[in-house]
């Protein structure tokens, strides 16, 4: 993606999340017996970014230029809007968010990339893991 684009887009991350309070809120429970209060401040040249379970990834900013992330965030924009009292979730699990930066750490080959971008626009992001397969067995049982 141009990088005219790549800013762009940060810029109205940061848009948003100025117009609220100055620092985005860590979610504050994991469940109801506990309460955690996170960092919310990371190092500089990073950005933090939370999966769907809650888990928090610190990314440096040079991942910002990768198609898979940037796909990551239209998608995560069209799904949970832009909201400046909430972190930025990613649609996706901690388990994928591990591989996809174990990729892009070895040197992801461009092929790869494509490939990896497809399945996220397509499949992997478009529910929740647990409900992709409780909505495909829906399927089959009300077509019966």
């Amino acid at each position: 993606m141009v990088c005219s684009k790549i800013i762009k887009l940060a810029r109205k991350w940061q848009k948003m999340t100025a117009m609220g309070r100055k620092r985005i809120s860590a979610p504050k429970t994991i469940n109801a017996d506990c309460f955690i209060i996170a960092s919310l401040t990371s190092n500089k040249g990073h950005f933090v970014v939370y999966t769907m379970d809650r888990r928090r990834f610190t990314m440096p900013l040079s991942y910002l230029s990768n198609n898979i992330f940037l796909q990551l965030f239209k998608m995560s924009e069209e799904e949970f809007g832009l909201s400046s009292n909430e972190p930025i979730t990613l649609p996706c699990d901690a388990e994928f968010m591990d591989y996809l930066v174990c990729l892009i750490q070895r040197g992801l080959a461009k092929n790869l990339e494509n490939v990896l971008i497809d399945f996220v626009r397509n499949s992997y992001c478009s529910l929740p893991c647990g409900l992709n397969q409780g909505y495909a067995s829906q399927q089959l049982v009300s077509g019966y």
